[in-house]
């Protein structure tokens, strides 16, 4: 059996290894290693969870141990699709290269650009960004890629689906010719192959698993629901996703919860918090102090459920997560294997469990068809009719949600106090004796900067019918105030005239 002390590494990374805790490589990282410490270009094809990032890390820290950075002139890149990615390695890179003087920069998104400045300006060996804001930094002037020896594509099929690949495209004409390229990806649609075919030179084609399969630690379930009534399909979803937590019991040590669209991750994590489980959210929109103390939680075991949408299913390394748990079927069917490849890691036992309404059927299908099998299904005797009558309101939803009005409604005015009598005005040949008679006459003239000159909706509707009863009478019509007059614009005022 291959051992990392097998493998050629530098002696400063192998005793990082060690007390790291691992001994054996994964199957990934037992091929991709020794062909990329050859120089040779790597073409790496594995599900999530199986050690894809140290296969390159690895081999990076032992190939960069002699030379110097030169300011604005990286000696290495590694590019990822999500900050939360490209933090996972920059911790990994901090971990195996410890022993040694290398650096690191971390280029994402949510932090100052100045900061990020300051450490290029230092020189780096290593830079870790996100595509956006490394062309960022570069079109200000401020980063060249002309110094790049080692360039690292890692999750390159979630790049192609939040559509980083024409930067990917672009990156990769900045940095030499010359250059060693790491690409590494759970799955290959034709879009990637046409990448490695082009900018690719005779790589080492690595592939440990089927591709789009999941690890066979994983113990997946589909749970169906028929809603009782399709306004009421999102709320008995959350109480059957409740339900389904309550059913795994102390099983469930910590789980996520993925969401198709970020107001969901929002509307199921109020509403579990709503019934006392510890869950918080987590998405794009998010600022990123907040995105990490969340993640930072849920490693340290002080979060025991994390509602994301697909933004976590890549990056994020919690070697322990029990369960994971589709709100949605993914509409992405590849997204399936991402998600559930959360748990299960690092050969521990895990537990994925989707829920299915019949306007996810086609979603379901096109799934097994990736994954080539029958999900089996469970029947943990839940019934819609066990949701509760807070839950059944679409109106009670948070804004948002996909049934009902996402309107919130307009607040009721308090009754205002009807003012005390006041002697009437003097009389003028404008206005007449009639003006001191409120319920006849055309209303005084609102001083400016008073609010009696404006009506909410319910004092017009109020209003309505004594308009009419006006026009009955014979009476002149208010022009300008729609076919009715708000009984209060009818009484006099205390200082004010009319006219």
């Amino acid at each position: 059996m291959t051992k990392f002390s097998d493998l050629d590494l530098d002696p400063r990374v192998l005793k990082a290894v060690a007390e790291a805790g691992y001994e054996i490589p994964t199957p990934i990282q037992a091929q991709a290693i020794p062909e990329a410490l050859k120089g040779r270009d790597v073409l790496g094809i594995a599900q999530t969870g199986t050690g894809k990032t140290a296969g390159f890390v690895l081999p990076m820290v032992t190939m960069l141990g002699q030379g110097r950075a030169r300011a604005r002139m990286p000696r290495s890149l590694v590019l990822c699709p999500t900050r939360e990615l490209a933090a996972q390695v920059a911790e990994n890179f901090d971990t195996y290269a410890k022993y040694t003087k290398l650096t690191k920069a971390l280029l994402i998104g949510g932090v100052s650009f100045k900061d990020q400045d300051k450490i290029i300006d230092r020189g780096v060996d290593v830079l870790i960004a996100t595509p956006g804001r490394l062309l960022d930094h570069f079109e200000r002037g401020k980063l060249m890629l002309t110094g790049v020896q080692i360039m690292v594509v890692d999750e390159a099929d979630r790049m192609l689906d939040m559509g980083f690949i024409p930067d990917i495209e672009r990156i990769f004409k900045l940095t030499p010719f010359t250059r060693q390229t790491l690409f590494f990806s759970a799955t290959m649609a034709k879009e990637i192959e046409r990448i490695t075919n082009e900018f690719l030179t005779n790589p080492a084609r690595i592939e440990v698993a089927r591709r789009a399969t999941a690890a066979e630690t994983i113990a997946q379930n589909v749970v169906m629901l028929e809603p009782s009534r399709r306004d009421r399909s999102f709320a008995e979803k959350r109480a059957l996703l409740r339900a389904l937590i309550d059913h795994e019991g102390e099983g469930l040590t910590n789980g996520i919860i993925f969401c198709n669209r970020k107001v969901d991750v929002d509307a199921v994590a109020k509403s579990l918090k709503k019934h006392g489980y510890d869950a918080a959210p987590i998405h794009g929109d998010l600022e990123q102090s907040v995105r990490t103390r969340t993640l930072d939680a849920f490693r340290a075991g002080e979060l025991k459920l994390l509602i994301a949408s697909d933004v976590a299913a890549r990056g994020l390394d919690v070697p322990s997560v029990s369960h994971v748990f589709n709100f949605d079927v993914p509409s992405h069917s590849e997204d399936y294997v991402h998600r559930i490849g959360r748990t299960g890691r690092a050969g521990r036992e895990g537990r994925a469990l989707t829920i299915c309404t019949p306007a996810d059927a086609k979603n379901l299908a096109a799934v097994e068809d990736l994954i080539a099998r029958e999900i089996p299904r469970l029947d943990i005797g839940f019934s819609p009719a066990q949701v509760a009558a807070d839950d059944e309101a679409p109106r009670q939803r948070p804004q948002g949600g996909r049934q009902g009005s996402t309107r919130r409604p307009a607040p009721e005015r308090p009754a205002r106090e009807k003012p005390a009598a006041s002697p009437a005005p003097e009389t003028t040949p404008e206005s007449g004796p009639e003006a001191a008679q409120p319920a006849a006459s055309e209303p005084a003239a609102p001083q400016r900067g008073t609010r009696s000159g404006s009506s909410g909706r319910s004092s017009r509707d109020q209003g309505r019918g004594e308009g009419s009863r006006d026009q009955s009478r014979g009476e002149a019509r208010v022009i300008g105030m729609g076919d009715h007059v708000p009984d209060f614009l009818m009484r006099s005022f205390p200082g004010s005239s009319a006219g």
